[in-house]
């Protein structure tokens, strides 16, 4: 069991998304940062959706009542156990009776905690993860605060494994390869055309992907909000909602463009002048109010030759911690 004794900003449980249910308006939700959330659940032992805590800008201290194996993904946000610093990107082992804090980021905008065995919420169409809006799944709906406490699953085999070997020596032989760590940290967007890019005037194309953009405070788990050069279309014109999904960048009549996250609208009304590739995702999940953001052009074949490679290394490097374990 965890006991939250200190929420963080904004602490929610969240699993890769509720799918399916699109067509009766509802938001997918789900960890806006797809990578972090895989990578930390693979270093837990658990299967790559499992339930896991996202931590965003604050985070929480946590009190472990019995043993656990847990990992740490994402935005540094200087976790201590007891006091010690431990690093990212690596399994931990914790005992009765020991905290974990988090501070303040110093790098990203968001952290992910797997807990092995993954933390147990009741499903709500499928899907373990928080949707704030609707006050559906994830702890009541809701986001964590002080007192909770969050029970967690049976660990898997591999986990026993890696929790026993960790007894023994808290520190691994092995590491994660630094192109995966690495991918989030820059602050170039790679996107693709949307459907109505060919709408928008030729200075406002230019601008796209020769001007920076900024990251607004007004951004949220729905959308990733701009400033930056005003986008303008040749011919204004009602639009019909139509679909949308995460990455989709729209732009409002202001001109402002937003890149829509894990809660976004199932459909809107503005115009959609570009979709951020999938492998860039995570790089806009860890973008922080102030960052700047810069555009590039990709081809969707790229994109998708990028994603599966991506995808690839994450299967093979599971596969070597299962051969290392079990």
């Amino acid at each position: 069991m965890i006991e939250v004794l200190k929420p963080g900003l904004l602490t929610t449980i969240q699993d890769l998304g509720r799918t399916g249910f699109q067509q009766y308006g509802v938001s997918v939700s789900g960890s806006i940062d797809p990578l972090a959330h895989k990578m930390a659940n693979l270093l837990a032992g658990n299967d790559s959706d499992a339930a896991l805590i996202e931590i965003t800008l604050t985070g929480p201290h946590l009190r472990f009542h019995g043993e656990a194996l847990l990992a740490i993904c994402g935005a540094d946000f200087s976790p201590t156990i007891n006091g010690v610093p431990h690093p990212l990107w690596k399994p931990l082992k914790v005992d009765e009776g020991d905290i974990l804090r988090f501070g303040t980021p110093k790098e990203g905008c968001r952290a992910y905690l797997a807990v092995a065995g993954g933390i147990t919420v009741p499903e709500v169409m499928s899907s373990k993860s928080t949707y704030l809006r609707a006050g559906i799944g994830g702890y009541r709906g809701r986001t964590l605060q002080k007192g909770d406490r969050l029970t967690v699953g049976t660990p898997s085999s591999l986990a026993m494994e890696m929790s026993n070997a960790l007894s023994m020596n808290p520190i691994t032989d092995w590491s994660i390869p630094h192109e995966l760590i690495d991918h989030a940290r820059s602050q170039t967007i790679r996107i693709m055309p949307g459907n109505e890019y060919g709408h928008f005037q030729e200075e406002s194309r230019e601008a796209l992907f020769n001007r920076p953009y900024t990251v607004s405070p007004r951004s949220d788990r729905m959308g990733c909000r701009l400033s930056g050069p005003v986008l303008q279309a040749e011919i204004h014109r009602d639009m019909i909602s139509e679909a949308v999904t995460t990455g989709t960048i729209q732009v409002p009549p202001d001109g402002q463009p937003i890149i829509l996250l894990a809660d976004r609208q199932t459909t809107g009304g503005y115009p959609r002048i570009a979709e951020v590739a999938s492998i860039d995702l995570p790089r806009i999940a860890q973008a922080k109010p102030g960052d700047e953001l810069r555009f590039a052009p990709i081809t969707h074949e790229e994109a998708q030759g990028l994603f599966l490679r991506r995808e690839r290394q994450l299967r093979e490097l599971r596969q070597g911690i299962s051969l290392k374990y079990v």
